[in-house]
């Protein structure tokens, strides 16, 4: 299989698996409204989800995972020495934090599901279980998996976008969808910053599960480009 065909299945497998996941949450959890819940809802709710939740999440952490091999093979296809040592270096690291945000849940989140809703557990348990979990939600969550995730992705599709353009393995044209995509990403991950911290930038969550749908398509097409073009 040459480099071209193997980056062109990835850009197609991707977002389809990560599509497929993402609507497999929302089905089984309510995902994503129901990190927007009380904890204890999302605690009882998990819980209640069983060992297929769990698997489940553990395949969505995996499509953050099959990003960084995307983005190296991607890399191959394209001849700029300017551009992209940059942006393979840039979607490398949002595979990374966009793992890092999502491994808490199959392997964080069970254990703390566990002990908020066992009737031993003591209110104090409780309490702290629940401090804990807010915590992580916050800061692995918030700020590490959508904020740098939503910035690093914006970007490295920027660059990507600005790669096509020079690019002799794919239209021109398609670069263009690409950085307007990148740069509705970036804005998203504004969505919990500066003076929106506490309550979130309800423009930047809109614009966010559009701008990834428009970007999964993106994806799709160019992998469709490279495997047939």
């Amino acid at each position: 299989m040459t480099v071209e065909a193997a980056a062109g299945s990835l850009l197609i497998f991707l977002p389809l698996a990560f599509n497929g996941f993402f609507l497999l949450l929302g089905r089984r959890f309510d995902y994503p409204d129901i990190l927007r819940r009380p904890t204890e809802e999302i605690l009882s709710r998990f819980e209640a989800g069983g060992v297929g939740l769990k698997l489940v999440w553990y395949g969505f952490m995996l499509t953050a995972v099959m990003f960084a091999p995307l983005a190296v093979l991607l890399g191959q296809v394209f001849d700029d020495p300017a551009i992209v040592p940059t942006a393979i270096v840039v979607g490398v690291l949002a595979a990374v934090v966009q793992f890092l945000g999502l491994a808490r849940w199959p392997f964080l989140v069970p254990a703390l599901a566990r002990t908020y809703t066992d009737p031993a557990s003591t209110p104090a348990t409780r309490e702290v279980t629940k401090a804990v979990f807010d915590s992580f939600h916050r800061y692995l969550g918030i700020g590490i998996g959508e904020c740098l995730g939503y910035l690093l992705t914006g970007t490295w599709s920027v660059l990507t976008g600005v790669a096509m353009l020079q690019s002799s393995a794919f239209e021109a044209w398609l670069g263009w969808p690409g950085i307007i995509i990148g740069l509705f990403l970036v804005v998203g991950s504004l969505e919990f910053v500066g003076r929106f911290e506490e309550q979130g930038w309800k423009l930047a969550g809109t614009i966010v599960p559009l701008a990834y749908i428009a970007w999964s398509l993106w994806l799709v097409v160019a992998g469709l480009m490279l495997v047939f073009g």
